[in-house]
């Protein structure tokens, strides 16, 4: 049971409540907490990404070394400095995010990092669409879902889309590169525009040969669809997929404090519970399995919004399993 996560890990400045404008700097980035996620729920995890030869940088390592996940870019470089977040919360808990990266540590993943992976080690490999907004990395991070896929493993993705990092059309145009690798896609209700709405979610699982996509949508919970039989055809252009839809509830909390890492919190327990339940595959899927995922998932990730920061707020196996599936 192994999980490969690729692309930025970063240093989230989040806001300390009742101390106008006092920052706090917590661990973050992505993909970086989908694989301290992972490692949290007991599979092994390991992180693909680039730091800064900084105190920041330096941080994040001790992060990662703290969680047991294995550091597969090991060395700090000296050609840029760690990427900084500084998060805005809104009065439900809700983030956004500015940006200090021009260039930042991340963006420095490249291809021959990537060479140097046995991705035949690993039954999951990640990334998001944050990866794919500069050079060297977006190359890098495309090299290695390659190769994954290549390998006859499961590539998991978020459209993760910031703003402030970079354009809409850019973005899309970027992700659509990847999605052709991709066997199962994490999108919020804010990222529609990037499948053309929720109606044509099926309909894109057809064309890039998607298994799974999961729909987050915060409070209102989440939709999971599964990629059944291409062969049914419809008025609409000949071609709609059978899909399997889920729709699990989101957990009930008590108060919500900070929803930074909850997505990525959600993803790494959702893909754990995958391979827990002995997917190696996409077509080792199926609807109990799914079901039993996104019930991990959900927990994970509420229990996350009840406390501050990204990582630091990240629950573990057993607090999930603490509280029961409904």
């Amino acid at each position: 049971m192994s999980i490969l996560c690729i692309g930025e890990m970063l240093i989230d400045f989040t806001p300390v409540k009742d101390m106008k404008n006092t920052y706090t700097a917590n661990p973050g980035g992505a993909p970086a907490n989908v694989a301290v996620s992972v490692a949290r729920n007991e599979v092994k995890s390991g992180f693909l990404g680039k730091l800064g030869n900084d105190d920041f940088g330096r941080l994040l390592k001790k992060t990662l070394e703290d969680d047991k996940v294995e550091i597969l870019c090991p060395e700090l470089t000296d050609k840029a400095t760690t990427t900084l977040a500084f998060v805005s919360l809104d009065e439900h808990g809700d983030r956004s995010f500015t940006f200090a990266r021009k260039p930042g540590a991340d963006m420095l993943l490249d291809t021959s990092d990537v060479e140097k992976i046995d991705f035949n080690q690993w039954d999951i490999v990640h990334a998001g669409s944050v990866s794919q907004s500069g050079s060297p990395e977006k190359d890098a991070v495309l090299l290695a879902v390659k190769k994954a896929k290549a390998c006859g493993k499961t590539v998991s993705f978020d459209i993760n889309f910031r703003d402030k990092i970079w354009g809409y059309e850019e973005c899309k145009s970027e992700v659509e590169k990847i999605m052709p690798y991709v066997d199962l896609l994490k999108i919020s209700d804010e990222e529609l525009d990037f499948v053309d709405g929720e109606k044509n979610i099926p309909l894109y699982m057809y064309k890039y040969g998607i298994k799974v996509v999961v729909l987050t949508m915060g409070g209102e919970g989440i939709t999971i669809y599964l990629f059944n039989n291409p062969e049914i055809r419809d008025e609409k252009d000949n071609k709609m997929v059978d899909c399997t839809k889920i729709h699990l509830a989101a957990m009930n909390v008590p108060e919500v404090k900070d929803t930074t890492g909850a997505g990525d919190a959600f993803w790494g327990a959702f893909l754990s519970s995958l391979v827990r339940q002995g997917v190696k595959r996409p077509e080792d899927i199926d609807k109990e399995i799914l079901k039993e995922a996104g019930l991990c998932g959900n927990i994970s990730g509420g229990l996350c919004i009840t406390k501050p920061g990204g990582i630091p707020a990240i629950p573990t196996l057993k607090e999930i399993n603490s509280i029961e599936r409904i």
